[in-house]
């Protein structure tokens, strides 16, 4: 991924509302992140933890950022993040909702996703971060290969949002 500065950051979000994206906190290590090592950006707002933010290069409408809120509850039991196929137990995946684009999301329409809760899809598709012990099915594919898959995911989701 290419390096994304502040303003380009705050222009990518499809579902937010500019006073919501002005109102946003953004991560204070951007300068610090393995940019060549992230196939998407990712943080949690450390003033609301239930908050969440995902910015995406697309090949067709550029950078792309969605705003996420972390559904309350969940379940104890394992569960597979369904953008990087990680499997986690307790609270290690959890529901991120986003508002869909547009006027449909203004009238409330939403698409959910369960998703690494501590957003860290792409370290464990490249391996940088190991995976859970749990974790119960041995993948023969490739870095490379996961990588791929996780793009994939993730374009999925961002088409979701951006569907009226």
């Amino acid at each position: 991924m290419q390096p994304l500065d502040e303003k380009a950051i705050r222009t990518s979000f499809v579902n937010a509302s500019k006073g919501e994206v002005a109102r946003m906190n953004l991560p204070a290590d951007l300068d610090d992140r393995r940019w060549p090592d992230l196939d998407l950006l990712t943080w949690i707002d450390p003033r609301s933890p239930r908050s969440a933010y995902l910015v995406v290069p697309t090949p067709e409408r550029g950078v792309v950022g969605i705003v996420l809120k972390r559904a309350g509850g969940g379940s104890t039991r394992a569960r597979m993040c369904s953008l990087c196929t990680t499997t986690h137990g307790g609270q290690g995946v959890a529901l991120m909702v986003a508002q869909r684009a547009g006027r449909s999301g203004r009238e409330g329409n939403t698409v959910g996703v369960e998703m690494c809760a501590s957003l860290a899809c792409s370290a464990y598709a490249r391996g940088t971060l190991e995976r859970p012990a749990m974790t119960v099915v041995h993948e023969t594919l490739s870095v490379d290969q996961r990588v791929e898959r996780l793009r994939r995911n993730v374009l999925a989701f961002v088409d979701r949002v951006l569907a009226s």
